[in-house]
């Protein structure tokens, strides 16, 4: 990208700035060949007309209003004039050698082609730089004729090398101003650039968040809302069928119905309400608990109510959890038992929970007909696994061999680390 950048061409203001400032060069150009003409001091010893000196201060002039729209041609014009107004003897000298080093800076801080940019000006140099030692040759016999020098050089050499050095000076800075200024201006495009690129990854990233928040949500609705409409339809059937038959059955089915509808909306109102508090509003008032592995009891209660005979069964010492292992633990579990109220058609489930060495292995199987949904690619399943990736663990489903269905799950975790205690030192006798 660096080398292919263009500079872009000024704008309208700048535009206006250089006409200001050609004109204002002009003016002085041409009131300091009034000056030069009154005072008689032509340094070439010849006197042109007024109108002829007058036309080359403006001719040499005038061109700075286009030094940045057409900084290669001006530059051209200008060296062309300058080398033209030398040899003809009628330029005028000390504004014009500024409008040369102006021109120069311009091409190379705007010039859009860098490889021309570069050769003009180099050829421009060189042409000058010839242009000296020409001249230096032809005034070698007035030269010649200075007889009061004092320094260890003679009037000729002294002559050239002064110029010379004066010259390759100005050259030199007009060269490397340019350079500077031109990448200057790159580095600015550079830096707005990365700017508009971080400003647009910024944007992706918020697109990408809301749309993990949205998947999240949508998740979490799924989880909460799922298990217990599955429950409330079991038990819906269930009172349809003992209406006639078994009026305290029907009751019971019936308050489990209300009891799951309650606890659906319990939940979903905390979970709306915890997505839509802000983080202010939410820490002043009490904080949203999600639910953990304490609560798959409760699970098994509504499981139970279904009719289904449910056990939860632990192994190995409980150990306090991070809160993202127990509640993702706890999700499974809860759609692993909507799954077998929804598809298995099981009559019994069994749950359980095994503490490993820095792992927690969730199992939930059935006896049921061993496919959870149609085609085990369901939007529950689907869950599970993002919630176990979250967590970098595992999740094998599938049929048991004995018949039913199993999902089984770990999920790494760490224990805080606990700093050894030094070994008491014996105490000193006296």
């Amino acid at each position: 990208m660096p080398e292919e950048w263009q500079r872009p061409g000024p704008t309208p203001r700048q535009r206006r700035i250089d006409l200001w400032i050609a004109l204002g060069v002009t003016a002085t150009a041409v009131l300091n060949v009034v000056m030069t003409r009154s005072t008689g001091q032509f340094i070439w010893h010849f006197r042109p007309s007024a109108a002829e000196h007058y036309a080359w201060a403006v001719a040499i002039s005038i061109p700075l209003i286009w030094r940045r729209s057409h900084p290669a041609t001006v530059f051209v014009v200008v060296s062309a004039l300058f080398l033209a107004g030398q040899i003809r003897g009628t330029q005028e000298v000390q504004f014009a050698g500024g409008v040369l080093f102006a021109t120069m800076y311009a091409l190379g801080a705007w010039g859009r082609d860098r490889a021309r940019a570069k050769w003009v000006r180099t050829a421009v140099i060189i042409v000058m730089l010839l242009w000296i030692l020409v001249s230096w040759l032809l005034s070698l016999d007035e030269l010649g004729k200075i007889s009061d020098g004092r320094g260890p050089f003679s009037p000729a050499l002294a002559a050239l090398v002064s110029t010379l050095l004066v010259n390759v000076g100005i050259f030199a800075g007009a060269y490397l101003a340019g350079e500077g200024t031109w990448l200057a201006a790159r580095r600015q495009h550079q830096l707005e650039a990365q700017a508009e690129e971080l400003r647009a990854a910024q944007v992706q990233a918020e697109d990408r968040a809301v749309v993990g928040e949205r998947v999240r949500i949508a998740r979490e609705l799924h989880d909460v809302v799922a298990h217990h409409v599955s429950v409330m339809g079991i038990q819906a059937s269930a009172a349809r069928k003992a209406l006639d038959r078994d009026a305290g059955k029907t009751r019971a089915a019936l308050s489990a119905v209300e009891e799951s509808a309650r606890t659906a909306v319990t939940e979903l109102r905390r979970m709306l309400g915890a997505l839509r508090a802000s983080d202010d509003a939410r820490s002043s008032e009490t904080p949203f608990v999600a639910a953990g592995l304490d609560r798959v009891e409760e699970l098994l209660v509504r499981v139970r109510e279904a009719g289904l005979a449910a056990e939860l069964t632990t192994y190995g010492d409980p150990v306090p959890l991070p809160d993202s292992v127990s509640q993702a633990a706890y999700r499974i579990v809860q759609e692993a038992l909507t799954n077998v109220l929804k598809h298995a058609h099981a009559s019994t489930v069994d749950v359980r929970i095994r503490y490993l060495a820095r792992e927690l292995e969730v199992d939930v199987a059935d006896d049921g007909r061993g496919a959870p949904v149609p085609s085990a690619g369901g939007v529950g399943l689907i869950g599970m696994r993002e919630r176990v990736a979250v967590h970098d663990g595992s999740i094998e489903t599938g049929p048991r061999a004995d018949g039913g269905f199993r999902v089984r799950v770990r999920l790494p975790w760490e224990l805080p680390e606990i700093p050894a205690q030094r070994p008491a030192e014996p105490a000193a006798h006296a």
